[in-house]
């Protein structure tokens, strides 16, 4: 299976804000494993959207995947609590 390339929506960096960094780190460490597996078992598809949605401890990473082009994009971080919720 080829290697997906990882893009980040530039309101990601926003969102790393107030996570502390030990946390941050094995978020990164999940999104660089989208690269090889972009639907890793425990994936879950979100309800009426081409989005995607993996676990990280409390935190949610909501991704999209272009597999004609061979593109992860990360659209949003956060905690459980609020990732969910319209901007």
């Amino acid at each position: 299976m080829a290697n997906y390339k990882l893009v980040f929506r530039q309101s990601v960096a926003k969102d790393f804000r107030p996570i502390p960094n030990k946390d941050v780190t094995r978020i990164l460490q999940r999104i660089e494993e989208l690269q090889e597996n972009p639907r890793p078992v425990g994936s879950e598809k979100l309800s009426g959207q081409e989005r995607y949605r993996v676990r990280q401890g409390v935190y949610r990473i909501i991704y999209e995947v272009a597999d004609e082009l061979l593109i992860v994009t990360v659209v949003k971080v956060g905690h459980r609590k609020q990732v969910y919720k319209r901007s």
